[in-house]
């Protein structure tokens, strides 16, 4: 499953704050799209939306599968990581009537832990 087979730190910071945010949540592979946290990955990969190749998930994709898993129904969606994955989610999402907000973009990796560990803070 994604949150035993995603172990980095910053992937585990996202997910808690995640868990302890909003009231459901997806990952966002870049081979196979949005994905739900019980998602069983068949095995190991090595592909990210920095360098293209055929096994990166397209905005076609995405979009369908935003619709497949019905992500349109939340008023409010979070992105959270690198510029390449907001990029992406602002394209499957351009469009929706849905808001989105990227609290921590812009942000290098460390900071961006620590303002995401600093808001967890805040909402407990």
């Amino acid at each position: 499953m994604p949150q035993d087979a995603y172990t980095g730190a910053p992937f585990r910071v996202n997910r808690a704050y995640a868990e302890s945010v909003g009231d459901a949540w997806v990952i966002l592979s870049a081979k196979y799209g949005f994905i739900l946290p019980t998602f069983t990955i068949p095995e190991p990969y090595n592909v990210t939306f920095k360098r293209r190749t055929d096994a990166t998930a397209t905005v076609d994709q995405l979009r369908r599968q935003i619709r497949e898993l019905a992500l349109g129904r939340y008023p409010h969606i979070i992105g959270l990581g690198g510029k390449e994955y907001r990029a992406m989610i602002e394209a499957a999402f351009a469009g929706s009537t849905c808001a989105l907000s990227f609290p921590f973009s812009g942000l290098p990796i460390g900071k961006m832990m620590a303002a995401t560990k600093a808001a967890m803070a805040q909402v407990r």
